[in-house]
């Protein structure tokens, strides 16, 4: 599992075995010129369209705030080093409202101007929320007047009225955003097409399982107000982003039979509601 061959012509040397998710294979290497870098191996899995939209992305952002393509061969890409300190990181020591505020730098940088078009095949939001239409979709039909009904129509009025068509990261969130010798850059994008406010909503839910945070309603709010201010919306609808990401998060687990992560979101879902009632 910790071997691996890379193309020669990235001169890449001293391979070391960092992590496997269910997606990918990781190394860090180092460059010819001694720097660090990484190569991330796409393992054959249903959602690998997913990854290779995210190195397009990345390309296309080409150093802005996120991670630099050095290379792309096949399924495997070489990956500028972000560095070792993620935002949950300075969120444990520093604190949950100023990690929140660098998240939300982050986001203003990533929705800076380029002259660069936008890449080839990005996936339209709409398709990305299939999972929960579906499972409201069931539950109107078994006669089940659930939350997943409810957010579904607040997807479809959301998905409906974009506020603006952007190129989004589509899986920000505190493990996914490190600090570097390029300062705050972003890692593993999904490389999504829609409103800007999707890239906000994941940020409501993280870290994961830390509900002594995300159930918080001033946090919520706080995070409304200032996510609306970076993306010129309004709190009321940065929240019903929330809402709507949270119920299609949720929706992934109820497909995978994953029960306490479905109770997990959909916990932070309700809270989310509670504090959209005062907008």
């Amino acid at each position: 599992m910790d071997q691996a061959v890379f193309p020669s012509h990235w001169n890449v040397a001293d391979p070391e075995f960092i992590a496997e998710t269910f997606s990918s294979r990781i190394w860090k290497v180092r460059l010819a010129d001694g720097g660090p870098a990484i190569v991330k191996a796409l393992k054959p899995f249903d959602d690998v369209a997913d990854e290779l939209r995210g190195a397009h992305y990345l390309g296309w952002r080409d150093g802005v705030c996120a991670v630099r393509l050095l290379g792309l061969e096949g399924r495997q890409m070489l990956l500028e080093y972000a560095g070792d300190r993620l935002l949950t990181d300075e969120l444990n020591e520093q604190g949950d409202r100023h990690a929140t505020d660098i998240a939300n730098e982050v986001l203003a940088r990533l929705f800076s101007p380029s002259d660069t078009l936008p890449p080839a095949g990005l996936q339209p939001l709409r398709l990305r929320y299939e999972s929960l239409f579906k499972k409201a979709r069931a539950d109107r039909d078994a006669g089940v007047d659930s939350l997943y009904v409810e957010v579904a129509v607040i997807a479809e009025r959301l998905l409906s009225n974009p506020y603006e068509l952007r190129v989004l990261h589509g899986d920000l969130h505190h493990d996914n955003i490190l600090l570097g010798a390029r300062g705050w850059l972003v890692i593993d994008p999904k490389g999504i097409l829609g409103d800007p406010a999707f890239d906000a909503a994941n940020l409501f839910y993280n870290p994961l399982h830390r509900h002594d945070l995300s159930l918080n309603p001033e946090r919520i709010a706080y995070m409304a107000e200032s996510f609306a201010r970076t993306l010129g919306q309004r709190p009321d609808a940065i929240l019903d982003h929330a809402i709507a990401w949270g119920c299609l998060s949720s929706s992934w687990h109820a497909e995978d039979r994953n029960v306490a992560d479905e109770a997990s979101e959909l916990a932070v879902v309700a809270a989310i509601r509670d504090v959209r009632a005062s907008f």
